[in-house]
């Protein structure tokens, strides 16, 4: 279904009539707004955008059965989720300080009765990799700091839309029943967070990066489903019994004979469990190859091909993964470090970022979350790097550098 379809054949003819060449004077085709950009903006204040895309289908060729994709977002959501937050308080005379007991930090550790904080995050991560976008639930009554988070299924939301780019709400729907969560029009904030990754044609949605690697996905699984069809049969590539002019009346067989030949080779000769077992020719039959063998297609080189762009549409380093062939990086520890830095590291500020915005508000402010990015192992030949640069610069002082390196200022040191 077009961009276009989705709207309802009252609202279609209205747009129709409204970039009618009667209605809209000079105004060609060609200055008309892309279909993405007429979506986001022309329809109706308080009406649902639902997504195009299939997040049901996404999951199902990715997550459920590509093993290349499966274990890229396992990794990335594995990872991000075991990075440590610290909450510091903000505002401060002095620098900021560490504190260890505040609601925030035990509504995280305990967001639901049904998760905790690593298997909360890990979802976190999982929905906006497999569909672009995210949604956390603030659960509690209204203008109180949230009792509970819960997380949204990306395919069971509709964006209500609103006027310009600000969404009026948010609906959750599940079968006939749905709930909407409004926005607030002078602040945006809602009790729900969308966290999505950047889409240049929607104002609404994230792009999933499944979207991007959708081709390599599919040629990847068509690879597989292949492999074990040519193992179905045999092992062996299809060709043809051709049946001699000096035998069989002409080289044509009978009916009867074709039947009885068809069931002996599905019977006899196509599987597992008869792999290898020779074919009995009579009559003056002959076997032609007719297909192009794997090493002839470039079989194998195709399917790692299309595991690399798999690995690179989720930011992760083709080593990793197993992938053969691959000499990017010259040993795994600089694999581990890229895979931090350009993929995990940027996805956990964001992530904390965004809730900070949301969330430390309704906790009654003046606190914010910080990734503990010291303590991750892979970082620590770059973070001890870092150290021993600040530690030789002789012109800073004390406080300097332990600004620099994210560190609050100690008393009584030189300023």
């Amino acid at each position: 279904m077009t961009e276009l379809q989705t709207f309802s054949a009252r609202g279609l003819g209205s747009l129709r009539r409204f970039f009618s060449k009667k209605n809209s004077g000079d105004i060609s085709r060609k200055q008309l707004p892309f279909e993405y950009g007429m979506r986001a903006y022309m329809v109706a204040p308080g009406q649902p955008v639902w997504t195009d895309r299939n997040y049901a289908q996404f999951s199902h060729e990715a997550y459920v059965k590509n093993v290349i994709a499966h274990r890229a977002i396992n990794l990335v959501s594995v990872s991000a989720s075991s990075v440590r937050l610290k909450l510091f308080t903000v505002g401060v005379r002095g620098g900021r300080k560490e504190i260890k007991q505040h609601p925030l930090l035990d509504l995280l550790r305990q967001p639901s009765p049904t998760h905790a904080l690593g298997d909360f995050f890990q979802g976190l991560y999982h929905y906006r990799l497999i569909g672009g976008n995210a949604y956390i639930q603030a659960v509690g009554p209204k203008d109180t700091p949230p009792r509970e988070l819960h997380l949204l299924r990306p395919d069971r939301i509709a964006i209500i839309a609103g006027k310009g780019t600000l969404p009026a709400g948010y609906r959750y729907s599940v079968g006939a029943q749905s709930v909407d969560f409004p926005v607030d029009r002078i602040t945006g904030r809602s009790r729900i967070l969308h966290l999505k990754t950047f889409h240049p044609l929607n104002d609404w949605y994230g792009l999933s990066p499944v979207e991007a690697a959708a081709y390599s996905i599919d040629q990847h699984n068509q690879s597989g489903a292949w492999n074990q069809s040519l193992l179905q049969n045999g092992a062996r590539p299809s060709g043809a019994l051709v049946v001699t002019s000096e035998h069989g009346g002409g080289g044509v067989l009978s009916d009867q004979q074709y039947a009885r030949m068809k069931n002996q080779i599905d019977e006899q000769f196509t599987g597992a469990a008869n792999a290898g077992r020779p074919l009995l020719l009579e009559g003056g039959l002959d076997w032609k190859e007719m297909s192009l063998t794997p090493k002839d297609m470039d079989f194998i080189e195709a399917k790692n091909a299309s595991a690399r762009d798999i690995a690179l549409a989720f930011g992760v380093p083709p080593q990793l993964l197993g992938i053969p062939g691959d000499n990017t990086y010259s040993n795994l520890q600089e694999a581990r470090l890229s895979l931090w830095e350009q993929t995990v590291v940027p996805l956990v500020m964001c992530t904390v970022d965004a809730i900070n915005s949301w969330l430390a508000p309704q906790m009654g402010g003046g606190v914010e979350l910080v990734a503990d990015t010291d303590g991750i192992s892979a970082l620590a030949m770059r973070n001890q790097a870092i150290w021993d640069r600040v530690e030789k610069a002789n012109f800073l002082t004390e406080n300097e550098k332990r600004a620099a390196v994210g560190y609050p200022p100690r008393a009584g040191a030189v300023v």
